[in-house]
């Protein structure tokens, strides 16, 4: 491996893409409203009173939140944390069916993703250093933000790689009623190079602040590139082309690969969590996909036996993005949420 690395460092410095418009603030600053797709389906439109704001944490990028309330007196509030290249509006079809069930629905997305602040010039690229500034902000969003009341229960829902973050907030001392994990990724299925040289490559560029970079075939978005039925994230047509849908009609909103750096931080974080699980003392529900592309399923079940209280259940036909799947799938995958927020008892509030 060794003689290799100057041959990679080599090729890393050929595709660089130039620093020139490191600067440009604009094109890193965070974004807010967004424009709907024309003829969209109203269900995937936002909810009835959506609001978006902003939260930041000291030196941190800023990272955007949305938010929406039922109708009527609210018996719940769940925070999502989408996965990784996903926006909120991925999920404002959830947003509204939980709404309807009498909940207060937070997103808040990642750093560096969907209309959050960007740590460089190209907006499609997934890049951190690090997971941390994902689980402060997580653990500032429900302190300062959502500030649970202690009467009405409040879940935490990490979806893919943010369950990783839910899980590392809970460690870190984030107080919630349960936990929900959607297809939780511990260890990515579709990695450009096998795993352990892909670590030790990408541990070595964050080093040498060559993160920014992506690992060699890898690409930004495409307009051309597949929906969620051609990526075998979803069967569901329709709910498979939301996401594009939204990035063809907002450029701020779109996601390519991830940079190496953030690869590092993934394992990086996969690590802390695995030592630290049975700090986690709440009830964690962890829905999985039988069909996922994205997620292996072996150490989902090694983290849910390891976990204090964990009960798993397995979707046999579904595939990555439960949220996003036929309705058979998603129906039970809703109601295994509404059940966990309707059993969960309130915690006093801090």
């Amino acid at each position: 491996m060794r003689r290799r690395l100057p041959v990679f460092a080599l090729a890393l410095l050929l595709l660089a893409p130039p620093l020139a418009s490191c600067g440009d603030e604009g094109v890193r600053a965070p974004f807010a409203e967004s424009r709907t797709p024309p003829s969209l389906d109203v269900r995937f439109q936002p909810p009835a009173g959506w609001a978006w704001g902003y939260v930041k944490v000291g030196d941190d990028l800023v990272q955007r939140y949305g938010v929406s309330a039922p109708q009527g007196a609210p018996r719940g509030q769940i925070l999502i944390l989408p996965a990784y290249g996903e926006s909120a509006e991925a999920w404002f079809e959830t947003a509204r069916d939980l709404n309807d069930l009498d909940y207060v629905v937070w997103i808040l997305e990642r750093q560096g993703q969907g209309g959050s602040e960007r740590a460089t010039p190209w907006r499609d690229l997934g890049h951190a250093t690090s997971f941390a500034p994902d689980v402060t902000a997580t653990r500032a969003m429900v302190t300062a933000v959502i500030r649970p009341n202690g009467r009405d229960p409040f879940v935490i829902l990490g979806a893919g790689d943010g369950g990783l973050v839910a899980l590392r907030a809970l460690e870190e001392g984030l107080r919630a009623d349960a936990a929900i994990l959607s297809s939780p990724n511990f260890d990515i299925a579709d990695l450009p190079r096998p795993k352990g040289e892909l670590i030790r490559l990408a541990r070595w560029a964050r080093g040498l602040k060559l993160g920014f970079m992506r690992y060699p075939g890898q690409a930004g978005w495409k307009r051309e590139g597949p929906d969620g039925v051609a990526g075998r994230l979803t069967d569901d047509r329709a709910r498979g082309a939301v996401q594009q849908a939204w990035q063809l009609a907002n450029p701020d909103l779109r996601m390519g690969a991830p940079s190496l750096a953030w690869y590092a931080a993934f394992y990086d974080v996969v690590d802390a969590t695995g030592r630290d699980l049975k700090r986690v003392d709440i009830p964690v529900v962890m829905l999985d996909a039988g069909q996922d592309v994205k997620a292996l399923p072996r150490p989902q079940g090694e983290v849910c036996a390891a976990l204090p209280r964990c009960a798993e259940t397995r979707y046999p036909t579904a595939r990555h993005a439960l949220h996003l799947e036929t309705d058979s799938v998603r129906a039970s995958w809703l109601k295994a949420i509404d059940d966990t927020l309707r059993t969960a008892p309130a915690s006093p509030a801090p």
